[in-house]
């Protein structure tokens, strides 16, 4: 018979805890995302301005009678200990005149604050880093928390891939979840499309084309994949923001770790079992389940790929050194 204390235990693992730091838009938004899911069975949010984040709190618990049942509230970074993943989303704002590197660099301090008091209360949990400079405050996380690189996920370029999955299919008719497709490397300007992995129905873009008389060349071609490096700035253009559908993303990644699915998603991440990637943070399709990433998904890519891959990671690189990351 289980011992009441190890029942309790087993119980408690079992209860799929979530903690959200920062309640700005993203934060918000991805915790109101994984609220409709249910994907957890609480989901606690902290923030340095406490009446914030129990007012974001006590919104979303209004509405427990319309959706699944996870527990919505406030807490502090003690609600750490028990949580099977921290999200980490600091929501630092750019300012009037404020270079990209300025604004990297704030973020990089306010991790210094956030990361280490989220170790100290676990290291056990999975964390997940939600920002628009999301690979340098990944690399930074690693540093700051001590965790294993494994246990540390940017979201990455996985809104990025949505968003060419998403315009591809609109070209060819399709659903979007039939076309398989990559941004890798940089979330940012570096991104690479890997146009030699893309498939539909097991065939490449150019035989699925041919075969069911699509047009496409390489103006359609470069045509997606600008609108794809520049649909973030276009939604921030016109409201001001981006958070729906990093909010959903962040949900989905949510659910590939704690129903521990080992999905395959482009998430960013210290990978250092490839050695001329080890002391950066960027994507690749990598195997996600309850312990975070288990492994890179090894790629086959063409020549002008992989330079443009390496060209993105030393930016990457540069870039942090730059912003004084840890």
């Amino acid at each position: 018979m289980m011992h009441p204390q190890a029942r309790h235990h087993a119980a408690r693992r079992l209860a799929k805890e979530v903690v959200i730091v920062g309640t700005g838009r993203v934060g918000t938004t991805a915790a109101f995302a994984s609220m409709l899911s249910g994907i957890a069975e609480s989901i606690t949010l902290v923030d340095h301005d406490g009446d914030r984040a129990t007012g974001e709190a006590l919104d979303m618990l209004h509405g427990l009678p319309f959706v699944p049942h996870p527990m919505v509230r406030a807490g502090g970074f003690d609600s750490c200990r028990s949580a099977d993943v921290v999200v980490v989303a600091p929501g630092v704002s750019g300012k009037p005149a404020e270079s990209r590197l300025d604004l990297v660099r704030r973020s990089v301090e306010v991790m210094r604050e956030i990361v280490p008091r989220i170790a100290e209360q676990t290291r056990d949990a999975v964390l997940i880093v939600l920002s628009s400079s999301v690979d340098v405050l990944t690399r930074a996380a690693v540093r700051l928390s001590g965790l294993p690189a494994k246990h540390v996920i940017g979201m990455g370029t996985m809104l990025d891939t949505s968003r060419l999955r998403t315009l591809l299919a609109d070209h060819f008719g399709l659903d979007p979840h039939e076309v398989h497709a990559y941004v890798l490397g940089e979330h940012g300007e570096g991104e690479v499309i890997t146009w030699s992995l893309t498939r539909v129905g097991g065939m490449s873009l150019d035989e699925f084309a041919r075969t069911s008389s699509i047009k496409w060349n390489d103006a359609i071609r470069e045509r997606i994949g600008m609108q794809v490096r520049e649909a973030g700035a276009q939604v921030v253009r016109r409201k001001g923001a981006l958070h729906f559908a990093t909010g959903l993303a962040a949900s989905s990644l949510l659910r590939a770790i704690l129903r521990d699915e080992q999905s395959v998603q482009t998430v960013s991440t210290v990978l250092e079992q490839i050695p001329m990637f080890a002391d950066v943070a960027m994507s690749l399709p990598c195997v996600i389940g309850k312990s975070g990433c288990r492994s890179a998904v090894p790629l086959i890519l063409e020549d002008c790929e992989q330079e443009a891959l390496e060209r993105s990671a030393e930016s990457l690189r540069r870039t942090y050194e730059m912003a004084g990351g840890p």
